[in-house]
């Protein structure tokens, strides 16, 4: 498996950011992967997650890439004011749509389908990330989320944080544009243990509101002995890419 370490300053975010990407295939899907918590770019790796999908990494059905979290300098910040945690959080997707998405396109072809997924918190990001802006991410895979920003906030709301939790800006989206792309993408995936640490009534619950929407969605609740951790998602997430796409 290629594997390349890339990295760039990021003028929204102001620092250096790497990102990694398994794989060198030009022509197939490509997976942007987003990490859980305040983990980094190459946590996907070291818990064995990259090894679980190496058979399509290697057989060319995708590329897959990893950026670090900011949630650390963020909503996972205790020492930060809760409105600086918000403009922390605009400038990372600020990074993902104007650095990562064309470098992904770049280093594979203009008319890669790209896709985002996380576990965990990652998997929030995921969602939000692509509802945004299903104009240049084709869809998410988002595994053991919650869809309400506010379960990371500490009781903050403002603007901000309604516009980056999807559970509440959905309900209200009426530009029939953005609905349309959104609808147009079959790849949300949405996806939950029922075992410990795990809330798969918020993944119903978020599917749920799709549906109202009539926004065509993939759910998936595993049973009670499907748990919040690794051994879930390396099951998981190849299932999904083998079965879904």
């Amino acid at each position: 498996m290629n594997r390349v370490i890339t990295d760039w300053f990021s003028s929204a975010l102001q620092k250096n950011m790497p990102i990694v990407s398994y794989g060198d295939a030009c022509k197939a899907n490509a997976l942007l992967l987003l990490p859980t918590a305040a983990a980094d770019y190459l946590e996907y790796e070291r818990f064995r997650l990259i090894d679980s999908l190496s058979p399509f990494i290697d057989n060319g059905k995708f590329r897959v890439f990893s950026v670090n979290s900011i949630n650390s300098e963020s909503w996972l910040n205790n020492n930060m004011l809760p409105e600086h945690k918000a403009i922390r959080h605009n400038q990372f997707n600020a990074y993902i749509f104007n650095d990562v998405i064309p470098f992904i396109r770049q280093s594979m072809c203009s008319n890669t389908m790209v896709f985002v997924g996380g576990a965990s918190f990652g998997a929030l990001h995921a969602m939000n990330l692509f509802m945004k802006r299903p104009d240049i991410i084709n869809g998410a895979i988002s595994m053991s989320g919650v869809y309400d920003l506010a379960e990371y906030t500490k009781g903050y709301w403002d603007e901000q944080v309604y516009f980056n939790s999807p559970w509440h800006y959905l309900k209200n989206l009426t530009d029939d544009n953005i609905l349309k792309q959104i609808k147009d993408s079959h790849h949300i995936h949405i996806y939950s243990g029922s075992g410990s640490y795990e809330d798969p009534q918020s993944s119903k619950d978020f599917s749920e509101l799709l549906w109202k929407k009539n926004i065509w969605n993939d759910l998936s609740i595993w049973g009670h002995d499907v748990p919040h951790d690794w051994d879930t998602w390396r099951k998981m997430l190849p299932y999904i890419l083998e079965t879904k796409f």
